[in-house]
Protein backbone atom coordinates (compact mmCIF):
# COMPACT_ATOMS: atom_id res chain seq x y z
CA UNK A 1 0.00 0.00 0.00
CA UNK A 2 1.29 3.75 -0.58
CA UNK A 3 0.84 6.39 0.62
CA UNK A 4 2.42 9.94 -0.65
CA UNK A 5 6.03 9.10 -1.38
CA UNK A 6 6.09 5.79 1.24
CA UNK A 7 5.46 2.67 0.47
CA UNK A 8 3.63 0.50 3.55
CA UNK A 9 5.56 -2.80 3.52
CA UNK A 10 3.31 -4.27 6.73
CA UNK A 11 3.83 -4.68 10.21
CA UNK A 12 7.05 -4.02 11.89
CA UNK A 13 6.73 -7.61 14.14
CA UNK A 14 6.61 -9.85 11.27
CA UNK A 15 10.37 -9.22 11.17
CA UNK A 16 11.94 -10.57 14.93
CA UNK A 17 15.19 -9.08 16.15
CA UNK A 18 18.20 -9.84 14.94
CA UNK A 19 17.12 -11.00 11.71
CA UNK A 20 15.57 -9.64 8.32
CA UNK A 21 13.21 -10.14 5.23
CA UNK A 22 13.56 -9.90 1.98
CA UNK A 23 10.87 -7.75 -0.36
CA UNK A 24 11.33 -8.39 -4.48
CA UNK A 25 10.89 -5.48 -6.66
CA UNK A 26 9.84 -6.18 -10.07
CA UNK A 27 12.33 -4.60 -12.46
CA UNK A 28 14.73 -3.82 -9.88
CA UNK A 29 16.53 -5.33 -7.32
CA UNK A 30 15.29 -7.31 -3.72
CA UNK A 31 15.66 -5.23 -0.97
CA UNK A 32 16.37 -6.71 2.58
CA UNK A 33 15.14 -5.39 5.61
CA UNK A 34 17.16 -5.75 8.84
CA UNK A 35 15.64 -5.78 12.39
CA UNK A 36 18.59 -5.25 15.27
CA UNK A 37 18.58 -6.78 18.79
CA UNK A 38 18.23 -2.74 19.79
CA UNK A 39 14.81 -2.36 17.75
CA UNK A 40 16.52 -0.55 15.21
CA UNK A 41 15.24 -1.35 11.28
CA UNK A 42 17.59 -0.32 8.07
CA UNK A 43 16.77 -1.48 4.31
CA UNK A 44 19.63 -2.15 2.13
CA UNK A 45 19.63 -3.69 -1.52
CA UNK A 46 20.18 -7.50 -0.94
CA UNK A 47 23.45 -7.97 -2.51
CA UNK A 48 27.38 -7.93 -1.02
CA UNK A 49 29.24 -5.06 -3.03
CA UNK A 50 31.88 -7.99 -3.30
CA UNK A 51 30.49 -10.74 -5.35
CA UNK A 52 26.89 -9.87 -5.02
CA UNK A 53 25.86 -12.43 -1.51
CA UNK A 54 22.48 -12.61 -0.16
CA UNK A 55 23.17 -10.35 2.83
CA UNK A 56 19.89 -11.24 4.00
CA UNK A 57 20.79 -14.45 4.95
CA UNK A 58 24.20 -12.98 7.32
CA UNK A 59 24.61 -12.73 10.62
CA UNK A 60 23.41 -9.07 11.91
CA UNK A 61 25.97 -7.60 14.37
CA UNK A 62 24.66 -4.29 15.77
CA UNK A 63 24.67 -1.94 13.29
CA UNK A 64 26.64 -4.44 10.65
CA UNK A 65 25.53 -7.64 9.06
CA UNK A 66 28.25 -10.33 7.77
CA UNK A 67 28.05 -11.26 4.34
CA UNK A 68 27.14 -15.37 4.19
CA UNK A 69 29.59 -15.90 1.21
CA UNK A 70 33.06 -14.20 2.40
CA UNK A 71 32.18 -12.80 5.93
CA UNK A 72 32.52 -9.25 4.59
CA UNK A 73 30.98 -7.00 7.26
CA UNK A 74 28.91 -4.04 6.04
CA UNK A 75 27.01 -1.17 8.22
CA UNK A 76 23.33 -0.88 7.60
CA UNK A 77 23.81 2.43 8.16
CA UNK A 78 26.02 3.61 5.31
CA UNK A 79 25.68 0.19 3.19
CA UNK A 80 30.08 0.96 3.33
CA UNK A 81 32.24 -2.29 3.52
CA UNK A 82 33.57 -1.98 7.04
CA UNK A 83 37.88 -2.90 7.46
CA UNK A 84 39.49 -2.88 5.21
CA UNK A 85 37.28 -3.98 2.07
CA UNK A 86 35.99 -1.51 -0.19
CA UNK A 87 32.67 -1.22 -1.36
CA UNK A 88 28.85 -0.11 -0.97
CA UNK A 89 25.55 -1.44 -1.31
CA UNK A 90 22.63 0.83 -1.60
CA UNK A 91 20.70 1.85 1.31
CA UNK A 92 17.03 2.28 1.27
CA UNK A 93 15.24 5.18 3.18
CA UNK A 94 12.80 3.30 5.76
CA UNK A 95 10.20 4.67 8.65
CA UNK A 96 8.86 3.30 10.78
CA UNK A 97 5.39 4.78 12.06
CA UNK A 98 2.10 3.10 14.22
CA UNK A 99 4.24 -0.39 13.98
CA UNK A 100 4.45 -0.33 10.09
CA UNK A 101 7.25 -0.30 8.08
CA UNK A 102 7.33 2.11 5.49
CA UNK A 103 10.14 2.37 2.61
CA UNK A 104 10.57 5.47 0.64
CA UNK A 105 8.94 4.92 -2.94
CA UNK A 106 11.43 6.55 -4.73
CA UNK A 107 14.15 4.38 -3.61
CA UNK A 108 12.05 1.31 -4.17
CA UNK A 109 10.22 1.55 -7.46
CA UNK A 110 11.68 2.32 -10.74
CA UNK A 111 11.35 5.72 -12.03
CA UNK A 112 9.14 7.41 -9.30
CA UNK A 113 9.89 10.85 -8.38
CA UNK A 114 10.05 12.85 -5.41
CA UNK A 115 12.64 14.17 -2.99
CA UNK A 116 15.20 12.81 -1.42
CA UNK A 117 15.56 11.47 2.20
CA UNK A 118 18.50 10.44 4.35
CA UNK A 119 18.80 7.22 5.60
CA UNK A 120 18.48 5.68 8.98
CA UNK A 121 17.69 3.90 11.80
CA UNK A 122 13.87 3.42 12.19
CA UNK A 123 13.37 2.55 16.09
CA UNK A 124 10.52 1.33 17.73
CA UNK A 125 8.27 4.06 19.73
CA UNK A 126 9.51 4.38 23.41
CA UNK A 127 6.40 3.65 26.03
CA UNK A 128 5.88 6.83 27.48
Amino acid sequence: MMIGKWLDIGPATQIEAGTARTLPVEGADEIAVFHTMRGEFYALVNKCPHKAGPLSQGIIHGDSVSCPLHNWRISLKSGEALGDDKGCTPTIPLKLDNGRLYLLREAVIPGSTGEAAASGPATRAKAA
